[in-house]
């Protein structure tokens, strides 16, 4: 699908597992414009985290070229990663973990300040701002490890957020979340988009999509064997058709 200003544009890209003994993405090609709205759909295993962490530079790849905001993946992951967020699927923290929930937050800023340098009035703001978006910044002393499964979703989310990124992943955002909070982020989700970041979320929960045409795309084995516009009330039924063999809304 052809994008005016492209952020996103992997040509014939195979990744690997360390150890697999074959390829997980086979010859991907996807190109996502600034400011697009992507759903990745399609079967366990078949290859939607992959693709998450590939454009992510945490996968090596066997063929192919990606790049990501200009940078070539291969070789410049810390580039890459300082543009991109990455909110990973069912993640949680140990109960002894040693960390504030800003603490947590902040290091979405060390792509920007790095590793060793101490974070300034700036990036403390920024985090105290990305807790305030989501309505959790009364939690922000408080051990991240005490928090409920959906409260540590809502910080890793908040870290992302501080980070600043052009391009938003979410595996499954959705998942230990109320009913309010998934509206809340998913309006969130709609006015990053409406600033021009761009969201690629993998997600099942059709019903907490933006009412809004959203980009689909469905992978099986590996490959994105669909790519199209639908509206909300045709996203569940365009990936159940590509999953039959049929392309029909």
């Amino acid at each position: 699908m052809a994008c005016a200003d492209p952020v996103i544009e992997i040509k014939g890209v195979y990744t690997a597992y360390e150890g697999a003994d074959r390829p997980t993405l086979h010859d991907v090609s996807l190109t996502v414009g600034r400011g697009e709205y992507v759903v990745v759909g399609g079967p366990n295993g078949a290859g939607k985290t992959t693709l998450l962490e590939t454009i992510n530079g945490m996968l090596p790849i066997i063929h192919g070229e990606a790049h990501v905001c200009g940078h070539s993946v291969k070789g410049n992951g810390v580039e890459v990663r300082c543009r991109v967020g990455y909110l990973l699927q069912n993640f949680s923290f140990d109960s002894l973990t040693p960390f504030t929930v800003e603490e947590v937050v902040l290091m979405g800023r060390f792509g920007k300040i790095g590793l060793f340098r101490k974070p300034g009035k700036e990036d403390r703001d920024a985090a105290m701002k990305a807790l305030g978006i989501l309505g959790i910044e009364d939690l922000a002393s408080r051990p991240i490890g005490q928090l409920s499964g959906g409260q540590q979703q809502k910080v890793l989310l908040a870290q992302n957020l501080a980070r600043d990124p052009e391009i938003l992943l979410l595996d499954e955002p959705f998942s230990n979340l109320d009913m309010f909070a998934r509206e809340s982020i998913n309006r969130l989700l709609s006015r990053m988009v409406a600033a021009g970041v761009t969201v690629i979320i993998v997600s099942h929960a059709f019903d907490d999509l933006p009412d809004r045409t959203v980009r689909v795309l469905v992978m099986q084995e590996g490959k994105i064997v669909l790519d199209r516009q639908c509206s909300p009330r045709e996203v569940e039924k365009a990936i159940r058709n590509a999953g039959n063999g049929t392309n029909n809304a």
